[in-house]
């Protein structure tokens, strides 16, 4: 068995980018990314969490009561993060469909009303020192967004879930990185 401690990363900062679907995506884990695409700001210390979302049905044959085929009847991927820097691109993602109008010099308002269906383009860096992981999610919608806390000592927090899409060829979103552990030994 071999195990290397030099291969165990650790996520220790990177960005969260928004576009509107379709703009162009990034093709590695590193190139630039199209000016459509707007960083999110400071996440909360939590990070960002990728979780897969399947639900499987056992079939279970009469015989010997086995199960002899497993079907998935759902499946699919979220990002969950609480972004902590309060600025225009962040208000409208956490308020779904709502956008910031200007009132005068200096003074803003957004009205909020029912979510509305908000599909967009995202990008998630994890940099681990020279080392960069890049999740391209072409079509995505924050599906969950949640309490909004305001309380002394602690950064207002907008807490979303993405939900990644999967195009007609099932493929929910690309993960890109440069890595070389990634290469087979």
């Amino acid at each position: 068995m071999t195990t290397l401690a030099s291969n165990v990363r650790v996520g220790i900062t990177g960005e969260v980018s928004v576009a509107p679907v379709g703009s162009t995506g990034p093709t590695t884990s590193t190139s630039a990314l199209d000016s459509a695409f707007v960083g999110l700001g400071y996440v909360s210390e939590d990070g960002v969490t990728k979780a897969p979302n399947d639900t499987a049905e056992q079939i279970i044959a009469w015989q010997n009561a086995a199960v002899v085929r497993t079907v998935f009847t759902e499946s699919f991927w979220t990002f969950q993060l609480t972004l902590i820097e309060t600025k225009g691109e962040v208000v409208e993602l956490y308020y779904k469909g709502s956008t910031i109008a200007v009132v005068s010099a200096g003074e803003w308002k957004v009205e909020v009303g029912a979510a509305v269906p908000d599909p967009r383009a995202f990008v998630i860096d994890v940099i681990d020192g020279s080392k960069h992981y890049r999740y391209y999610i072409p079509n995505g919608e924050v599906t969950e967004r949640g309490d909004m806390v305001f309380a002394s000592g602690e950064p207002i927090g907008f807490d979303i879930t993405i939900t990644a899409y999967a195009d007609e060829d099932g493929v929910a979103f690309t993960e890109y990185s440069d890595d070389a552990a990634w290469g087979y030994s």
